[in-house]
């Protein structure tokens, strides 16, 4: 199994000169199973861009299967940019959450993108079938010869992590994450309730991740940083690091990059983590993504 970096930013497109060597796009992972499958891990502006490689390349017909963490824009849209979706003779399956406030499936996702007010091609101009699969939380989904499981994450809406499996291998991407914590003070007559969910799906979330080869984690923040964003739903470097640590994978892949940062400031801020966390890594490799960036597993 492997897997490549297409986007990497967070919350909004930010290209320029000063996100060249890291890149600007948003979250896009391709995976590919050991006999090729293609899972696709979001949907930001860096779909665009695989869906172009795909394009280019001479296999076809293109079959993705790509997996939606949650429908904020920068995970999204590049949805409707996936040249595939043009393509007739290809196949593309949404697959993603149901929204528990208003029972709107994944395909609600996309709906709401191809409005005329917002985008000029309707689905119905589109060559490929597509498809779309509402996930249950927790259900594990074969794809080829890989199989995806689900938990949830925390942020503001229902944001699924996912893990896939192949062959021995395993990967696991955060989507966006904010590590959970007590919303009471203590003597609040809730705060004990509260706790208990805490610590309850904090050990759902790392009974997923653990021992997994590779973490791809939200590393939004520093941890000076954090305490202003509490509620935005992102995490630090250093919660990324703890959690990798305290469910033993072997890697961490840091993204979702704040858009505001530059390369040079991406690479001071984690050089300063790096050294703080170094003695305590424990041989826990850890690496800051870029677009472009293909690992095999």
């Amino acid at each position: 199994m492997k897997f490549k970096f297409w986007g990497v930013r967070g919350s909004i497109p930010s290209p320029g000169p000063r996100t060249v060597r890291y890149g600007g796009n948003t979250t896009c992972i391709e995976v590919r199973s050991d006999d090729d499958t293609l899972i696709v891990l979001d949907g930001g502006t860096g779909l665009f861009c695989l869906a172009q490689a795909l394009v280019a390349s001479p296999k076809r017909p293109i079959d993705a299967n790509i997996f939606i963490t949650h429908s904020h824009w920068d995970h999204i849209h590049g949805l409707p940019f996936f040249t595939p979706l043009f393509i007739r003779g290809s196949r593309v399956c949404l697959h993603g959450v149901c929204d528990p406030d208003t029972g709107n499936g994944i395909e609600h996702v996309m709906g709401v993108q191809l409005q005329n007010s917002y985008f000029p091609v309707s689905e119905a101009q589109m060559g490929a079938t597509i498809e779309y699969r509402t996930l249950q939380v927790g259900e594990a989904f074969a794809v080829g010869d890989a199989v995806v499981k689900n938990v949830v994450m925390g942020h503001p809406v229902t944001d699924l992590g996912y893990r896939i499996d192949c062959n021995g291998k395993s990967v696991f991407f955060t989507g966006d994450h904010e590590p959970l914590y007590n919303l009471y003070p203590e003597g609040h007559p809730d705060h004990a309730a509260c706790a208990a969910q805490v610590a309850e799906r904090t050990a759902a979330i790392d009974a997923m991740v653990r021992g997994v080869d590779a973490l791809i984690a939200d590393c939004s923040y520093t941890r000076n940083e954090y305490p202003s964003k509490v509620g935005w739903g992102h995490g630090t470097f250093d919660s990324a690091l703890a959690m990798a640590l305290r469910t033993g994978a072997k890697r961490l892949y840091c993204t979702h990059h704040e858009p505001t940062r530059g390369d040079d400031e991406l690479e001071a801020v984690f050089a300063d983590v790096m050294a703080r966390h170094e003695p305590a890594l424990n041989g826990l490799q850890v690496f800051l993504a870029y677009e472009g960036l293909e690992v095999t597993l």
